[in-house]
């Protein structure tokens, strides 16, 4: 069986589809694509992931919309680039506008970028800011300062606006890709704290080996753990139940008794990204 029979074997006729859409025989389809938007050692699985997404956001691989970004220890970052946003944004049937302010010290040096987004459903637009201090990279796209920081601001704006999830930018996609492998994963027990030390006299009875319904600290899957946070507040109906699926997921205690407190002002951030596609909510 060849990997393109593999692959529709996730999805059936998802990669027919796609190649359709662009007169392309199906199994030509998936060799270009894996040839110039996927990491070499990419499994079936991976690529049918990053083809889900395209799909869900009719965004182009061809045209390099979208593609891989290899994640430290494996798996993939599903990156959209630029001009992938830009679809996004223009495509979707609510957007109405966007405007941009930049705003500069004085020595007029560029300080931050402010991107307001108009939906047509709503009267008021949706407005972020981001800050050059924050954003900047030593990278040679930096050295036009104004249009990164502009792309910075539209990007996130657009996901406030429209809620988008699950996609990054490639300054996003590169850091998170150092970090962990993001392929999605069976959401994570939190890990078995450690057993009490024994008493000087007592006979040390050692612990059951770690089975998979018990991981250890070492195998907490940070990225799975956080990507299905985000992919469970996407399903979230109104502010009650997205406030309700927090709760149960308890992101910052697992987060620090897993090692990683320096990453609850990222959960906390995925959960203000759900919250902000909803009514306001008052909880804490």
């Amino acid at each position: 069986m060849n990997a393109v029979a593999k692959v529709e074997q996730l999805r059936p006729s998802l990669i027919t589809m796609m190649a359709s859409q662009r007169n392309m025989d199906p199994e030509q389809f998936a060799k270009t694509v894996r040839a110039t938007v996927m990491p070499a050692n990419h499994t079936n699985e991976q690529f049918a992931a990053l083809m889900l997404v395209a799909s869900k956001y009719d965004l182009d691989p061809i045209l390099k919309e979208i593609y891989a970004f290899p994640a430290k220890g494996g798996g993939i970052v599903p990156i959209v680039s630029i001009d992938g946003w830009v679809n996004l944004i223009n495509s979707h049937p609510q957007f109405d506008g966007v405007e941009f302010d930049f705003d500069h010290d004085d020595a007029k040096s560029l300080v931050s970028c402010t991107c307001r987004i108009f939906r047509k459903d709503r009267s008021r637009p949706v407005e972020v800011t981001e800050y050059l201090s924050e954003c900047v990279r030593s990278t040679d796209p930096w050295k036009m300062k104004h249009r990164m920081l502009r792309h910075k601001a539209m990007i996130q704006a657009a996901r406030y606006a429209f809620g988008f999830a699950g996609i990054y930018d490639e300054d996003e996609g590169s850091k998170i890709a150092e970090a962990r492998d993001i392929t999605p994963a069976e959401r994570p027990t939190p890990p078995k704290p450690p057993a009490p030390p024994a008493p000087p006299t007592a006979k040390v009875i050692e612990a059951d080996p770690p089975t998979e319904e018990q991981p250890t600290e070492t195998d907490f899957d940070l990225g799975g753990f956080l990507e299905e946070l985000e992919t469970s507040l996407a399903t979230a109906k109104d502010s009650a139940s997205a406030a309700e699926i927090w709760s149960d997921y308890d992101a910052p205690a697992v987060l620090e008794s897993a090692g990683h407190a320096d990453m609850i002002d990222t959960a906390f951030a995925i959960r203000d990204r759900a919250y902000a596609k909803l009514e306001p909510y008052n909880g804490g």
